[in-house]
């Protein structure tokens, strides 16, 4: 059985556009950035989907507010352990 191709995490969308909102990409490289990512991914929920409008449609305000607020929390908890790794996590610009 093969896995649809639409099915996916709504929570890595949330990551995707709260690292974009903080503009995380003018402090750390693609490697750093992916890092990161799986780095606050790995502290949510799982919330598999189809299709995003369909979340949207059946996600109340409140659900949809702590959510923003759960990856909100994951990406500075992710910060502060890609932090302590070393240069790697250390703030750098990007590659332009």
């Amino acid at each position: 059985m093969k896995l649809h191709d639409d099915v996916h995490n709504y929570y890595e969308k949330l990551v995707v556009e709260e690292m974009a909102q903080q503009q995380l990409q003018q402090n750390y490289d693609e490697d750093t950035l992916a890092d990161l990512s799986c780095t606050a991914l790995n502290q949510l929920p799982s919330r598999y989907i189809r299709s995003d409008v369909d979340m949207l449609f059946y996600l109340s305000a409140e659900e949809a507010a702590h959510m923003r607020l759960q990856v909100q929390a994951a990406i500075e908890v992710a910060r502060g352990l890609i932090a302590k790794r070393g240069n790697h996590g250390e703030f750098r610009q990007a590659p332009r």
